[in-house]
Parts: C-alpha cells; sequence; structure tokens
C-alpha cells in the first residue's frame, strides 16, 4: 500500500508540473506571486521597520493587538505571513478541486480501482496535491528570504529561520483544506462544482455557527471546525508561537481523511 500511495504522489506532482493545464495554473500563480513579492511585501516591510508607522498602527489597533507583527526579526516575512496566510488556502481550494472528480466522471476512477486500492489512491491524491502546494510555498518562501537579504545581508540567517518556520505552520493550515477538497471531488462530477460545494460548505458553516453563538454562546468552540477558523488569531504571532493553533488544523486533518477513507471505501464508482 505505502509504495503504491508513494507512487501516486509521484505522479500527481508530475502531472501538475509538466501538464499544459498546469503549467499555465503555476505560470498565473508565479505572476501573481511576483507581484505581490515586488509591491506589497517589499513596499509594506519598509513601513514596518519605521517607528513612526508602528505608532499609528497601535493607536488604530490597539497596542495588543498586532503587537507580535512588529516583533518579527524580518520585516519581508511578517508581511509574507500576513499574506500567505489567506492567499494560499483560496489557491489550495482551486489547485486541490481535481483530484478526483475528472476521473470520476470520465470513467477513469473505476480503471484505476482495479490496480490500485481505495485507500491508497485517496491518500496518494491527497499527499501528491500537499507535495505540490509545499514545492510552489517553499519558493514564494525563498523568493522572500532573498528580498530581505538584498535589503540587508545579514538577516539572511534570521531569514532561513523564520521562513523554515512559516513553511511548516503554512503547510499545516493547508492539510484541512486539501482534506476537504479530496472528499468534495469525489462527491462532484467537475473541478468547478467541487469548487462551488466548497463555496457552499464555508459559507453555510459560517452562517450556521455564527446563529448558533449569538444565540448559544455556550457552545461557541464549534467555530473549531470550520477549517480556517484559526487564521485570524494566527496573524498576530511571531516565531514559535506561531506553532500554537497547528493542532487545530492537525486534528481537522485528520477528522476530514478519516471521513475521505470512509466515503471513498463505501461508494460505487
Amino acid at each position: 500500500m505505502l509504495r503504491n500511495t508513494l507512487l501516486l504522489v509521484q505522479f500527481e506532482v508530475k502531472k501538475m508540473l509538466f501538464n499544459p493545464r498546469g503549467l499555465v495554473a503555476l505560470a498565473a500563480f508565479a505572476l501573481v506571486w511576483l507581484l505581490i513579492l515586488l509591491y506589497p511585501i517589499s513596499s509594506a516591510s519598509s513601513f514596518l521597520i519605521n517607528p513612526d508607522f508602528r505608532g499609528i498602527i497601535e493607536g488604530i489597533f490597539g497596542p495588543d493587538a498586532v503587537s507580535e507583527l512588529f516583533k518579527w526579526p524580518v520585516a519581508e516575512l511578517a508581511v509574507y505571513w500576513i499574506a500567505a496566510l489567506y492567499i494560499f488556502p483560496l489557491f489550495s481550494i482551486f489547485v486541490s478541486a481535481d483530484q478526483f472528480a475528472t476521473d470520476k466522471s470520465r470513467g477513469i476512477f473505476r480503471f484505476l480501482t482495479l490496480r490500485v486500492g481505495r485507500d491508497s489512491l485517496f491518500f496518494g491524491r491527497f499527499l501528491g496535491h500537499i507535495a505540490l502546494q509545499s514545492i510552489l510555498l517553499c519558493l514564494t518562501v525563498i523568493a522572500t528570504i532573498l528580498l530581505a537579504a538584498n535589503r540587508d545581508m545579514s538577516l539572511l540567517l534570521p531569514a532561513l529561520i523564520s521562513g523554515l518556520i512559516v513553511t511548516l505552520n503554512l503547510i499545516i493550515v493547508l492539510l484541512p483544506y486539501t482534506a476537504l477538497m479530496a472528499i468534495l471531488s469525489l462527491y462532484a462530477s467537475s473541478a468547478r462544482q467541487a469548487t462551488i460545494y466548497a463555496i457552499l460548505v464555508w459559507a453555510a458553516m459560517s452562517i450556521s455557527i455564527a446563529i448558533i453563538n449569538n444565540y448559544l454562546p455556550i457552545i461557541s468552540e464549534l467555530k473549531w471546525i470550520l477549517p480556517g477558523s484559526q487564521i485570524s488569531l494566527m496573524i498576530n504571532t511571531q516565531g514559535l508561537q506561531t506553532f500554537m493553533y497547528a493542532p487545530v488544523a492537525l486534528v481537522q486533518a485528520a477528522v476530514l481523511l478519516f471521513l475521505g477513507k470512509v466515503y471513498i471505501n463505501r461508494s460505487a464508482l
């Protein structure tokens, strides 16, 4: 099972990196992040190291609301941290929407299940998409580190340490998103339909949790079942503090992967 799973992971990464459609998506991704790196990250980082700007921000939001943001040793990675926490989950929803949908609608999925176990297929596709997103994530972090080193070479070592922390955190954040899209793509007949289902699920869950919290605040902890519920709290963290919300995403991913495993084994493909 492990060998088949690893082969599927390798195949998924190659398919995305060398398939024409995948290359177009990667080119669009690279262009978007190039613009983000050259303008918001490069420009905003100069404001973070300005004490006058810090005073303005603390005056507007309060001294504790964004206090940790100014403690990052590398300003470029502090700005990258905020941008990536919101952009990469959205990217994950779109890039992971076709884990199974197209193969299922074309009848290829039934052919694959005759040659490899359903568990290997499910976890192989999931891990393949995580591996692909991790590669792209690492490239953007490396680019940010180089941007910081170009400004001040003495920042290289702290940038490498912060970059490693950011990378590990963001991979953990992406786990439940990719796991949920794996389940939705099993149910949907196309990648577009899986994306629509994802939007509906997030909207329905967000509204339901807000209503429940309004009338029954005693069970407000329900908010943690929604993937990404911890992101707004992660913004005002830095260093090893950023890992304090990692268990939330890990538990969400574990539950979703278990549900996906049950679903793929019981569904008629």
